[in-house]
């Protein structure tokens, strides 16, 4: 029995293909989005996934602001932010978040769904979000993807 075909094969920072993929944001609900791009940002969808390395994809979010929340969230939700003084906590509601920046609503979605960890912040730095069609990272030469499709 050849007992070397049965090694695994482990990721390695020498091994790790990283790619360019191109997410359309239109109608998408905000927590599903967050979701998967977080497992592209994480490099789950590859064979060879790593739980300590950056394994993942660089990921383009395009067209951040046609996003969609269901039911009452826009209003509902509450989050919270504190400045460290006494009575500084701030409530903002995604309706107000989305109204001064739609990329800062998509991307504080993906970074809460990434590790709280050093890896975690290591792998935001490849998220990329933009509100309009438009981006610029062609020169990457990014691969676009659906996420409806993906199962």
């Amino acid at each position: 029995m050849d007992t070397q075909s049965y090694k695994t094969k482990s990721a390695t920072p020498a091994t790790i293909q990283k790619e360019w993929l191109v997410v359309d944001a239109t109608d998408l609900v905000l927590g599903r989005l967050g979701s998967e791009v977080a497992k592209l940002l994480r490099g789950k969808h590859k064979p060879n996934y790593s739980p300590n390395l950056d394994c993942g994809d660089n990921v383009i979010i395009i067209n951040a602001d046609k996003v969609k929340l269901s039911g009452n969230k826009w209003n509902d939700r509450v989050f919270y932010y504190h400045s460290g003084y006494p009575g500084g906590r701030r409530d903002v509601t995604p309706a107000m978040l989305f109204s001064k920046s739609p990329e800062k609503l998509v991307e504080r979605t993906v970074k809460g769904m990434l590790p709280k960890n050093n890896l975690g912040r290591k792998l935001f730095r490849n998220l990329f979000v933009y509100v309009g069609a438009e981006h610029k990272h062609d020169a990457q030469k990014p691969r676009v993807i659906e996420l409806n499709k993906i199962k």
